[in-house]
């Protein structure tokens, strides 16, 4: 009997008509993966800037790095006048004032203050100046962790870092870095070289008006004085010290 030579033949494998890889599959592939370990290295990364600065005290801010390069390049010499303090160095109204000044809700919010985000988004699109609604916690999220400017991929990361600080520091904590990072004056960085520059005397030793007198300056220190105050920020002032005896004690 004559052998089927039908049946000898083989069939043709399912590998036979699988498609052969692009290029750009390939290329699509490899990008995904490098995305992939980016945003895990940033994740491990800013986790574990967050939970070193709980308990070390951060060396410098990117604005401090900017501002040197600002006074060298208009033939100045390099400013960088700070020395840190440790929270219980630094008087109660210095603290009350930042908080009346900055954020009044600092101790019940989680980082944001949606009110007030609403506020400045109002008066924002009604005024060509920009007014911030941020937290003190977002604040330190962007003077410890960012690099300065205003656009969205920031805003991000100050949200991002904002919600790792509320998660892993304390309020006391968040208060003692910010007032000892932020600047407060020309190469003048944190409270106890403002207090010495200002008014000659240790953090310890601020008084009410002293305090206010410095909280005023915060939003525009290289324009504004603590010791020469305009019209405008005596009253500014006045506020503050209204809102730093309604608030009273702080119980951080």
């Amino acid at each position: 009997m004559a052998p089927n030579t039908r049946s000898a033949k083989s069939k043709p494998s399912k590998s036979t008509f699988r498609k052969p890889q692009t290029r750009w599959g390939g290329f699509g592939r490899l990008a995904f993966r490098i995305v992939k370990l980016l945003f895990i290295a940033f994740v491990g990364l800013s986790l574990f800037g967050v939970i070193l600065f709980r308990f070390v005290n951060p060396p410098f801010t990117w604005l401090m790095v900017q501002r040197g390069f600002e006074q060298k390049a208009a033939g100045k010499d390099w400013k960088v006048d700070k020395q840190w303090v440790d929270f219980e160095d630094i008087a109660d109204p210095m603290k009350r004032a930042a908080v009346a000044a900055e954020d009044q809700t600092f101790l019940e919010n989680h980082g944001f203050d949606f009110n007030a985000i609403q506020k400045a988004i109002q008066k924002n699109a009604k005024s060509k100046k920009l007014i911030g609604g941020s937290t003190i916690t977002q604040q330190t999220a962007k003077n410890v962790f960012l690099y300065p400017g205003r656009s969205f991929v920031r805003k991000g990361l100050e949200a991002w870092f904002t919600v790792l600080i509320e998660a892993f520091w304390s309020k006391k904590r968040i208060m003692e870095v910010y007032l000892n990072v932020i600047e407060m004056g020309d190469g003048i960085y944190g409270i106890e070289a403002a207090a010495q520059a200002y008014f000659h005397k240790p953090a310890a030793k601020l008084n009410a008006r002293e305090a206010a007198a410095i909280a005023v300056i915060f939003p525009s220190p290289l324009r504004w004085s603590a010791t020469d105050p305009t019209t405008y920020l005596k009253h500014r002032q006045y506020l503050i010290r209204q809102n730093m005896r309604r608030l009273g004690p702080l119980e951080f």
